[in-house]
């Protein structure tokens, strides 16, 4: 059983707890969700594509990582664990770091990290449970799978926000 924290409008822990899959999130209660889109040195994102029985979004292509921060973690630990347990990078920093920007939605509040890592997508060590494949994409192809509806459909100014970051610095850096 996977317990999230809740929090208030300002983000501040209500010491509430909830259960995944249970009860509707309260309203005026949030929980958070986090992100992690890893680039390499030629500018493309490492993407993932979920396994086909997963309930949301079976079969798509999504990017590096994602998940809900668990009770006790805060947003930075639980992108790091994320990380790990996806895609089998142990990107340290992360824990360390802070969100890039952070996207409201009607439940909670969703943390998009950048890092950078030049990884081989084949020696990645994928979550059988989650994740089917993993490669690297360039921007055009991402909008274009979108497009293409093999994409989660994340709305294309999103990607172009992650790259416009990643482009400019705002990233954790790995070897």
């Amino acid at each position: 059983m996977e317990l999230w924290d809740l929090y208030d409008q300002n983000r501040i822990k209500t010491g509430e707890l909830a259960v995944r899959g249970g009860d509707p999130i309260p309203p005026g209660r949030y929980r958070v969700v986090v992100h992690a889109a890893v680039f390499n040195a030629k500018g493309e994102m490492l993407i993932q594509k979920r396994q086909p029985w997963k309930a949301v979004f079976p079969g798509l292509w999504d990017i590096t990582c994602g998940g809900s921060a668990q009770a006790g973690e805060d947003s930075p630990t639980a992108i790091w664990r994320e990380v790990q347990e996806e895609v089998g990078l142990d990107l340290d920093a992360l824990r360390h770091g802070r969100a890039v920007f952070t996207v409201n939605f009607r439940d909670g509040f969703d943390d998009y990290y950048i890092a950078k890592s030049d990884v081989s997508a084949r020696s990645l060590v994928l979550q059988e449970s989650e994740v089917a494949e993993a490669r690297w994409a360039t921007r055009e192809e991402i909008l274009s799978m979108i497009r293409e509806k093999t994409f989660i459909p994340y709305h294309p100014a999103l990607i172009e926000l992650l790259f416009f970051h990643f482009d400019h610095g705002s990233i954790y850096d790995w070897k």
